[in-house]
């Protein structure tokens, strides 16, 4: 029965209809489908049963078999007060098929309170056309539901309170126009719940603290094009949960304080609109969570508080739209955003966090990692390949940014540095000059790290001449003063080489030829450890005031010492001027 018709026409013959299966009705219904023009756009043809008979076969306890009926007025509310019974009381059905059926109702087809005793239930292929359909309370058997091609044409649905047994529930390939789809206390037992390729044409889909147990739940390619979608306080169980493809509209998607357990969920390629998209304080037991290829509008995005401790959430490839997403205070074993475009903030001022892959995005605006009121705990921090046009907000030593970084034990020794490059720069344009020069230190050393293995990969041979000139360049650039970035280091090393070259001339003068010697007859009778300490001063300093020189190999050795002493004075200026210009 085709879905595409606005109005319809209704008319009642006493001619007999027969069906597939032989059941034969006194009377037929023709229901003419109707288009916005009001021309038939197709005609179908129903048994027509009538409701009091309908109701004295669940007097007599029956098989209610509506299939290819037309079923007006349909209620069990009705039913239960013409028998005096209670408003809640539950009304047994033996059996229920009413595939391929058409309902209307001036007020409402009524199910609620009832309890399925045998076989499966269908309402394949059926249309409710008219009124609200409710199966408020409804007790189901461990048989098959089977709600798929269904058409809820003008009405609110109601499955509030129901209860699966442990068989499938099929609602795939639906189309809903309603105000309100309600699942809320819905318990779904432990089989299949599948919403498949279902459009929900509805302001407000609430599945509120409902139960979807151990069963595999699908909402693959479903379509949501209202103005609110309620996950609110439900519970998942250990099968697999799938919104791949889904469309969310512009609806608030709503999945706060959400439990998930063991099963994987994934919303690859979902695509959300402008609303916000909320899950707040969801958990998860352990898994993984995927929305790679995702697409996101104009809303904020929110995982504040969610604990994750032993599930992997994964963005890759996902488009973020124009909305803020905010990590603040959850916990992961792994988050990862790799290959997308960060063009908003995002607060991923995490609790907890494994494995923080930011690799190969592109980000635009202020990426905020620096604690404020609690711990940011991130073991491992991947920024390989980032782009950041933006800002990454951290702290070098309270995110203990080193660490984080080199933890990454498959990235190479040029990929560090590049990392570390690309932090430098950040600390620089962020006024924090004491952490850019931290992470401009370890860029020279893994940049040398990294030139060194790159060299002797390309011919051994290269280690030869490699590492003696490495190691001096370690003595000299990185130790002696950190890359000119710590003129206190510079200083220090200006005096270590002063005593060094000191040590030097006194054992020289005590173990060798060589000595210094007083041009002006030695007026201050200076001992072998004074004249070492005197003359290395002058000579450090490029004093050279020529009272005392030296002969033998201390000659050499000073002329030594005065490169060495105009060097590291040289480098001290450069670090002493670097550090009060900024």
């Amino acid at each position: 029965m085709t879905f595409r018709y606005t109005n319809y026409k209704v008319e009642v013959k006493n001619l007999k209809y027969t069906t597939d299966d032989g059941r034969i009705f006194p009377k037929t219904a023709i229901v003419t489908l109707l288009d916005n023009n009001n021309q038939s756009v197709a005609v179908e043809l129903f048994g027509y049963l009538e409701t009091e008979k309908l109701y004295k076969m669940i007097d007599n306890n029956e098989d209610l078999n509506l299939d290819f009926c037309l079923v007006r007025n349909f209620s069990l509310s009705v039913y239960r007060g013409e028998r005096g019974l209670g408003k809640k009381e539950y009304v047994e059905l033996k059996g229920l098929s009413a595939h391929h059926s058409f309902f209307e109702s001036k007020f409402g087809t009524d199910f609620s309170f009832s309890e399925i005793c045998e076989g499966d239930l269908s309402f394949e292929g059926t249309h409710f056309v008219k009124g609200d359909v409710s199966f408020n309370s409804t007790k189901f058997g461990d048989e098959e539901v089977n709600f798929s091609n269904t058409l809820f044409r003008d009405g609110n649905i109601d499955f509030a309170n129901a209860i699966f047994g442990s068989g499938d529930f099929i609602f795939k390939n639906s189309v809903i126009y309603n105000d309100k789809t309600d699942f809320q206390y819905t318990d779904f037992g432990h089989g299949l719940v599948s919403f498949a390729n279902t459009e929900f044409h509805s302001n407000q889909i609430s599945f509120i603290n409902t139960h979807f147990n151990d069963g595999e739940v699908s909402f693959k390619i479903a379509r949501f094009k209202g103005r609110i979608v309620e996950f609110h306080y439900s519970k998942f169980g250990k099968g697999n949960i799938s919104f791949e493809r889904t469309e969310f509209g512009d609806s608030y998607v709503d999945f706060r304080t959400v439990e998930f357990n063991e099963g994987k969920i994934n919303f690859n390629r979902s695509v959300f609109g402008n609303c916000n998209v909320s899950f707040e304080g969801s958990q998860i037991r352990k898994g993984k969570f995927s929305f790679k290829k995702a697409k996101f509008g104009k809303g904020n995005l929110n995982f504040e508080l969610a604990e994750y401790d032993d599930c992997e959430l994964t963005f890759d490839n996902t488009y973020f739209g124009e909305g803020d997403i905010s990590f603040h205070n959850s916990r992961f074993k792994s988050l990862s955003m790799k290959s997308c475009h960060l063009d908003h903030y995002l607060d991923l001022r995490v609790a907890k966090c494994d494995v923080l892959d930011l690799s190969d995005t592109i980000a635009r605006d202020i990426i905020d990692l620096q604690p404020y009121d609690f711990d940011v705990d991130i073991r491992l921090l991947d920024l390989n390949g980032m782009r950041l046009l933006g800002r990454i907000n951290l702290d070098w030593r309270s995110n203990r940014v080193e660490k984080m970084i080199k933890e990454q034990n498959e990235s190479s020794c040029r990929q560090l540095a590049e990392q570390f490059r690309m932090l430098k720069e950040n600390f620089s344009l962020t006024g924090k000059y004491g952490d850019e020069d931290l992470a401009y230190i370890q860029f020279k050393r893994h940049e040398a790290k990294a030139d060194l293995q790159e060299s002797i990969k390309r011919n051994p041979l290269n280690a030869f001449w490699q590492y003696p000139a490495k190691a001096f360049q370690w003595l000299v650039f990185d130790q002696a003063g950190l890359y000119a970035t710590n003129p206190i280091r510079v200083l220090f090393s200006m005096v270590v080489s002063y005593l060094f070259f000191s040590f030097i001339y006194v054992v020289l003068q005590l173990y060798t030829a060589a000595g210094i010697t007083s041009s002006v007859g030695d007026p201050d009778h200076l001992s072998t450890i004074q004249k070492a300490l005197y003359h290395s001063a002058i000579t450090f300093l490029t004093i050279g005031y020529g009272d005392y020189y030296p002969s033998g190999i201390i000659r050499w050795m000073s002329g030594i010492e005065g490169f060495v002493g105009l060097f590291l004075m040289s480098y001290f200026t450069v670090a002493f001027v670097r550090k009060i210009l900024r």
